[in-house]
């Protein structure tokens, strides 16, 4: 029972190392900010921390659906392998700074 926790435990951490907001936010600037003309904190406070969750799952499916909707000239990015690549990073940078998280982001 120990070892099955400790696994568990073990895998949790893992995947949590896996995501970083930091690099999500040199991400969002980068690559995703010249296609949706909006600042990194105007972009991540969009939404509350659930939403950005939800969005996010599933390969971020719902978000390249609603941001290619409402930035038609990001779609051939969101929908790239480069983003899948990314999309991890951004959701936890998303999820830092959202509406509802209290922090401001330091990116224009």
């Amino acid at each position: 029972m120990k070892k099955i926790i400790m696994l568990t435990l073990g895998l949790i951490l893992t995947f949590n190392v896996f995501a970083d907001a930091d690099k999500g936010q040199t991400y969002y600037l980068k690559y995703m900010r010249p296609y949706l003309e909006i600042n990194g904190q105007e972009f991540a406070g969009a939404h509350l921390k659930v939403e950005w969750k939800r969005m996010f799952k599933k390969d971020a499916k719902r978000f390249i659906q609603d941001y290619s909707e409402k930035y038609p000239n990001a779609k051939e990015f969101l929908n790239s392998e480069e983003f899948q690549k990314i999309a991890p990073d951004v959701a936890e940078f998303a999820i830092k700074y959202a509406a509802d998280s209290g922090e401001l982001a330091s990116c224009n």
